[in-house]
């Protein structure tokens, strides 16, 4: 009887071996360099050991200066590019043949499966097409009253939990912030998170910043091996919090009249949501509630997410360079007496160089996504030396070269200067990408440019950062080992000391 038993093992363990010698030898045959091979996470050993961006940057260091390097995602052939040039072909001359991502959530999760990050062709570029509409230069610029509103609720925030003696936790502070301005710029729902660090959706947000192991595991399946998500039934969400949400969304629904009401799709987010619930009832078709729900949840998650740990990073490093930090002060200080009695607007803050120059400092040093996947539909000629087969997965190393010597000298140190208006000629295109390039690049980006800035800004002439001798240096922090962007794995905190 244990023959029957051992005989199949045997030809599955044959079966495994012949499969991990084909894997290992595979780059290597074609002349590309490539790392050990585990015979059933291929080259992915390091998930919920170590952050993907570590993990990038060390393989970027391993193989430079070779323009790529061999990888396995599991069983899947993976490409990651380090090369500048090659990004840009890949993210935009030959963007049809890379349209759509090797990350999707399953059948089992609707909700994280049919959104603008997930999403493939042809859908997302209905969505997309519908979605820009919300982030016009004039729908930013209606949202002026609500940045000042929240940047005095920020102010007086710090300076309540000062004078209480908190510490101040650098997240939470602005996850509070930038979840209000999501919340009311893209639902209309009236937010308190940056006064009192409660509210409906900031809830939701607190869910999202836990990492358990099992959400570790979700979300590294749907990013990497999204054939198991239905196995296992992951989501990219946690099944509470969508559930949460389902009930705010119906709230806020019933409060711009249901769906039956006409919209124009102009609003916010959730009038644009809504109109494409109308748009395709005209058209005899029927869009699924998840759809709506999905986007809604997917910019959330975006938009307070990377917003606020840009903030955090920028806040911190500002904290451990005061030379730095004092001249930021100086241009904002000089900015604010020229403009008198008006406070800032979106278009005061970005014509500002040492303020742009400091954020994007911030995002080469931190990206919050350091690598943009896609997934070749065909064929693809990558170079004279080498062709890559149809659904091999590509990984444009952003986090490696935003940190490469050659193209940001003295990487590990925090130098706005690097893209002063004077010094933009000397990057590299393509060199540095932290909201992505060609069609997929980040949506919102320039509500988070904005979000940024008025944040910063408004801390910066309010208040000292000062460095808590409890914590570490800037380069010393530990990043987030579950979840896969870059967070700091601690709380971080500095002094708020009140100028003047």
């Amino acid at each position: 009887m244990y023959v029957f038993l051992i005989i199949p093992l045997c030809v599955l363990l044959l079966w495994l071996y012949v499969k991990w010698t084909g894997m290992k030898n595979y780059w290597t045959k074609l002349g590309v360099p490539q790392g050990q091979v585990h015979p059933i996470f291929g080259s992915m050993t390091f998930l919920q050991k170590r952050n993907p961006h570590v993990w990038l940057t060390e393989l970027y260091q391993k193989f430079k200066p070779a323009p790529y390097v061999g990888i396995w995602v599991f069983w899947r052939r993976g490409l990651v590019v380090n090369c500048p040039e090659l990004s840009r072909q890949i993210l935009v001359k030959d963007a049809d043949v890379f349209r759509n991502r090797n990350l999707a959530s399953g059948k089992s999760d609707p909700m994280g499966a049919l959104n603008l990050f997930t999403v493939d062709d042809p859908l997302w570029s209905s969505l997309r097409r519908r979605l820009t509409l919300v982030f016009t230069g004039s729908k930013l610029r209606g949202w002026t009253p609500l940045y000042q509103s929240k940047v005095s609720d920020l102010v007086y925030r710090i300076n309540s939990d000062c004078e209480k003696g908190i510490k101040i936790n650098l997240r939470s502070l602005f996850a509070d912030f930038s979840t209000d301005i999501i919340g009311e710029s893209s639902f209309g729902v009236q937010c308190q998170a940056t006064r009192n660090n409660t509210g409906p959706l900031r809830e939701m947000t607190k869910e999202f910043e836990k990492y358990s192991t099992w959400r570790g595991l979700a979300w590294s399946s749907i990013f990497f091996l999204p054939e198991v998500v239905d196995i296992f039934r992951f989501s990219f969400w946690p099944k509470h919090t969508v559930h949460y949400f389902r009930k705010v969304f119906k709230m806020m629904v019933e409060e711009r009249g249901g769906y039956e009401r006409e919209m124009d799709g102009k609003r916010d987010l959730l009038d644009a949501l809504l109109k494409m619930k109308q748009d395709a009832k005209k058209d005899n078709q029927d869009m699924d509630l998840d759809i709506l729900l999905s986007n809604a949840m997917i910019f959330l998650q975006g938009g307070y997410d990377t917003s606020s740990t840009s903030l955090l990073y920028a806040a911190y490093e500002l904290a451990h360079h005061p030379e730095i930090q004092q001249t930021l002060y100086e241009e904002l200080k000089q900015a604010k007496e020229a403009l008198g009695s008006k406070e800032f607007d979106a278009e005061s803050l970005a014509t500002l160089p040492y303020l742009d120059a400091v954020i994007k400092e911030t995002l080469r040093k931190y990206p919050i996504m350091g690598w943009l996947d896609r997934l070749a539909l065909k064929d693809y000629k990558v170079n004279d030396q080498l062709t890559i087969p149809a659904n091999t997965v590509v990984y444009v190393n952003a986090v490696g070269i935003q940190r490469d010597s050659k193209y940001f000298p003295e990487p590990e140190v925090f130098r706005p200067e690097r893209f002063l208006p004077e010094n933009a000629q000397s990057i590299v295109p393509y060199s540095y990408m932290p909201f992505g390039e060609g069609p997929r690049m980040c949506i919102g980006k320039r509500i988070g440019q904005n979000t940024v800035r008025y944040g910063l800004a408004a801390v910066i002439l309010n208040f000292e950062l000062l460095p808590l001798p409890e914590y570490p240096k800037p380069n010393d922090v530990p990043v987030e080992k579950k979840g896969l962007f870059y967070m700091p794995g601690i709380p971080l905190s500095v002094e708020f000391k009140r100028r003047k």
